[in-house]
């Protein structure tokens, strides 16, 4: 990753193992949730290995909390985010990776991130959870699917749509795109139509 601070894995892996603890749920239990192995988990609470978002979004949705609550630390209660020391989580194989720019301290309403998508990259699967999100793209090229309609957005561009239709991106492009990233915090679901049937579809403006 460039320009960013990595996810502390040891901070990360011992979030993870506390608050499994806390809900009571074995390691074994977890990693049948969220389809991983149990020795994969435990090096992930040991801070052996940094979870893929993907991941950690499954982990996340098996406690019944969000990522940012996962990442959070007691100096994350803070106004200003440097250039070069936000954290940042990988996406994917190909390079991409996402700034936190709100810190989760448990007293915001809003979820924002710097997405860094490198070319061919994405985010390796479909989301969705309650709430609402709304995105510009600063530079480059991003393909945003939301339920059955796909839009190529370039720089420039924005979206927003509600979080509970199912929804995916990436970067078909040969350049890297960044995009701001707003959303409102929502317990994520592993099954993209438990909210889509209720959920009123709107296009992405």
């Amino acid at each position: 990753m460039t320009d960013a601070a990595e996810a502390d894995p040891l901070a990360l892996g011992g979030n993870i193992r506390s608050t499994r603890i806390l809900k009571g749920l074995k390691l074994r239990e977890v990693a049948d949730r969220v389809g991983c192995s149990e020795s994969m988990l435990s090096k992930v609470e040991n801070g052996k290995i940094t979870p893929s978002l993907r991941l950690l979004h499954k982990v996340a949705t098996s406690f019944g909390t969000t990522v940012p609550d996962l990442l959070a630390s007691r100096d994350d209660n803070h106004i200003v985010s440097r250039a070069g020391e936000r954290q940042a989580l990988a996406i994917d194989a190909k390079g991409s990776h996402v700034e936190r720019l709100v810190a989760p301290d448990g007293d915001h309403v809003l979820e924002g991130h710097l997405h860094v998508i490198a070319p061919g990259g994405g985010s390796e699967g479909v989301v969705a959870h309650e709430g609402e999100e709304v995105g510009y793209v600063v530079e480059g090229q991003l393909e945003l699917t939301v339920g059955h309609e796909t839009f190529v957005l370039k720089a420039g561009d924005s979206f927003s749509f509600r979080s509970e239709i199912a929804h995916h991106y990436r970067n078909a492009s040969k350049k890297p795109a960044r995009v701001v990233w707003v959303s409102t915090p929502g317990r994520r679901s592993n099954d993209p139509s438990s909210f889509a049937a209720r959920s009123k579809r709107r296009k992405p403006r």
